[in-house]
């Protein structure tokens, strides 16, 4: 597809997809759901001039294994995929980012695998800890995240998405964006492409079964401090994660730590602002911060 390298891996025992391009220091970046690699076909092209660049299918995504128990879908299950992704590349460490879901995994690879993490950077996802903390002391948050709790179900959220992909993800990518043209018609048909793979679906939904049940955990409640030094990239109209949330979350990260908001912005932030978030994820990484 398009002029990207698709490559496999092994890796923590299943078969990862991703896509490579350009030369340099790596640079991996994450998906979230819906998402799949496809979710930064705008970002590539641009920080693969600079950076060895990486776009992997997230476990139960795309062109990766799909492994059927839920405990495969904990977050640091998933960000141990991460760290062996680096290593099966021939690498250490690299810089890290992350949108949704892929900034939950980018957290987790921070607080317990810090010596694979140079530099972080999440777009519109808070702390795990925190938006799990919301879900008790912020009531507008918990209507939000309704989708959340209906994930937690059997089979009816998969029938629900599947009864009609296309509509899913008009109403899911489109319905939520400001600027509704960042979504093309011939980029819903790849999201419906990617979707109709064998398990595709409760792959994805996954994520949210085993986040529930890792929160009955005390010690994935638990904040370790980052030490990586962090840019967060927030679109402030985002309809699912509240603004609120970003508020006081320095307090965890134990070096440099910004964020940046975008205005008249959804979710969707990379899609919507890809020139000012290529720019950002550039100029952070590329300047020196001090600790």
């Amino acid at each position: 597809m398009r002029d990207f390298e698709h490559h496999y891996a092994q890796v923590n025992g299943i078969r990862l997809h991703y896509v490579a391009a350009g030369n340099g220091p790596l640079v991996i970046l994450l998906h979230g759901f819906p998402e799949f690699w496809y979710a930064w076909h705008k970002q590539l092209p641009a920080l693969a001039r600079h950076f060895r660049v990486i776009a992997p299918d997230l476990r139960g995504y795309g062109d990766s294994d799909k492994p059927k128990a839920i405990s495969n879908y904990s977050a640091k299950v998933i960000a141990r995929d991460i760290v062996e992704l680096i290593h099966a590349l021939g690498e250490t460490k690299a810089h890290i980012v992350g949108h949704d879901w892929g900034g939950a995994i980018a957290y987790m690879m921070a607080q317990h695998f810090p010596q694979s993490v140079s530099k972080l950077i999440v777009l519109n996802c808070p702390l795990p800890q925190l938006l799990l903390k919301s879900f008790f002391t912020n009531f507008s948050q918990l209507k939000k995240s309704w989708y959340m709790f209906f994930f937690q179900l059997p089979q009816l959220p998969e029938r629900y998405i599947g009864k009609d992909l296309r509509t899913f993800f008009y109403r899911g990518l489109r319905g939520w964006a400001h600027n509704k043209e960042a979504f093309t018609k011939e980029d819903i048909e790849e999201y419906v492409k990617a979707y109709q793979k064998p398990y595709a679906i409760t792959g994805a939904v996954n994520y949210y079964r085993a986040a529930f049940r890792d929160g009955l955990k005390k010690e994935i409640r638990s904040i370790t401090p980052i030490q990586a030094d962090t840019l967060v990239i927030w679109g402030e109209d985002d309809k699912a994660l509240g603004k609120e949330l970003t508020y006081g979350m320095e307090k965890h990260f134990q070096n440099h730590f910004e964020i940046k908001y975008i205005p008249d912005c959804s979710h969707w932030v990379q899609h919507e602002y890809p020139d000012k978030v290529n720019q950002l994820i550039l100029n952070f990484i590329k300047k020196e911060t001090a600790s």
